[in-house]
């Protein structure tokens, strides 16, 4: 799947041309201080690929969600500190709001080869998520000669500097092809999803069954085991006619629920839910705060109790069928693993993957936060940087970033 997509290793003479990047360096940030830079790091093989071949490399990239237009405390000026330290060489940061002005014209054209620029923010430029952003798509190619999409994180989205750019690359000859990130996160979850070494195990966590109904639907046809946490078990245990207690259930997805159910029994794949349950009077607060739990058995939820993680019996349930796969993908956590006492079963998990030799993947976001919390990390095989592309990918979604490069 999108593997016949041109990556930078097909791109031919790149000396004194003029590559635009998109990457995805939407970082954490606190008090203006970068918390993770796991994203940068990513970026940073198809970024030295570019320079090593003479190419002039513009950078662009969103940080976080932009909602009342553009401000300092969304300025990728931190990432640019960042990434000159990574890259051993100086990054000129173009810090004009408007993200493709003058600023950004002249900056370009001064460039040297092996030169890099860093355009700013492109959700400061309100037609980067629009459909009509014909006009930044084509400011940004304006600036460039060939394109590289890298931003794994943001493939699932139409916008401007993903894929409306492209339109503009291909009119005046230029190559679309897909960054080294693009390719190994395709590599990866493509081929686990597509073509896994058998037995392949999916593990589906997180809160809600709304957010993943088309996950569980499309990963029942192709695993051989889905394993379901999280508060979304909790409406899985309603639909098979237990008591749930004070657990979150989404009661519009019962019938789902049962439909999925008897999906996997006609189709002959295990779907194991929890078999006890970590309870307490309330969720906590704050998240992290001290909580009093017990385990009780999943048809034995107390009516004023709620379910925040799996139990230990379920924990275990769940470790041995991780260590009988051979591919492994993960997404979402098993319980409100921010807080210490509630995280025993998403460490659980975490723990029998990082000691199996499977192909062992994890879907982004809280589930990366999660191994990167517990140390793990470095145990995966893959490591997902897009939480929302990696999951449409599991839900066999053709994400636009993927489809706007150019065909081998």
């Amino acid at each position: 799947m999108g593997l016949n997509k041109k990556s930078v290793d097909d791109l031919q003479n790149l000396k004194g041309r003029r590559v635009l990047v998109r990457c995805d360096f939407n970082v954490p940030l606190k008090d203006g201080v970068i918390t993770d830079d796991t994203r940068i790091k990513a970026a940073l093989p198809t970024i030295n690929k570019l320079l090593s071949e003479g190419a002039k490399v513009i950078l662009c990239s969103h940080l976080g969600k932009v909602k009342n237009g553009p401000n300092e405390k969304e300025s990728l000026a931190p990432v640019a500190v960042r990434l000159a330290e990574k890259l051993g060489r100086p990054v000129n940061f173009v810090a004009d709001y408007h993200v493709t002005g003058e600023a950004a014209t002249k900056a370009v054209n001064e460039m040297k080869d092996g030169d890099v620029v860093l355009l700013q923010n492109t959700r400061f430029r309100g037609e980067e998520e629009t459909k009509n952003g014909e006009e930044f798509s084509k400011e940004l190619a304006d600036l460039a000669d060939d394109y590289v999409c890298d931003a794994f994180g943001s493939s699932h989205r139409a916008h401007a500097s993903v894929a409306g750019v492209t339109k503009f690359i291909s009119a005046k000859g230029g190559s679309n092809v897909v960054g080294y990130l693009m390719q190994k996160e395709i590599a990866f979850l493509g081929n686990a999803v597509e073509n896994p070494v058998r037995p392949f195990v999916a593990i589906l966590g997180g809160a809600k069954v709304a957010d993943k109904l088309n996950v569980i639907n499309n990963l029942l046809e192709k695993c051989d085991t889905l394993i379901i946490g999280g508060g979304m078990a909790y409406t899985f245990l309603k639909a098979q006619g237990k008591e749930i207690g004070k657990s979150m259930l989404d009661e519009s997805k019962i019938d789902y629920c049962k439909e999925m159910m008897e999906k996997a029994e006609k189709l002959g794949k295990k779907l194991l839910l929890p078999i006890d349950t970590t309870v307490a009077a309330e969720f906590p607060d704050p998240i992290d705060a001290e909580i009093e739990v017990e385990v009780v058995p999943s048809d034995a939820i107390p009516a004023d109790k709620e379910g925040l993680d799996i139990g230990t019996a379920t924990a275990k349930l769940y470790a041995d069928a991780v260590k009988e796969a051979k591919t492994v993908v993960w997404n979402g956590p098993m319980g409100v693993f921010e807080n210490p006492t509630l995280a025993a079963g998403t460490l659980a998990v975490a723990k029998a993957m990082a000691e199996t030799d499977a192909t062992t993947i994890i879907g982004g976001g809280d589930s990366a936060a999660a191994v990167n919390q517990m140390g793990l990390a470095d145990k995966m095989s893959h490591i997902s940087t897009g939480g929302g592309a990696s999951l449409e990918f599991l839900e066999g979604k053709v994400l636009p970033g993927v489809a706007a490069a150019d065909d081998k």
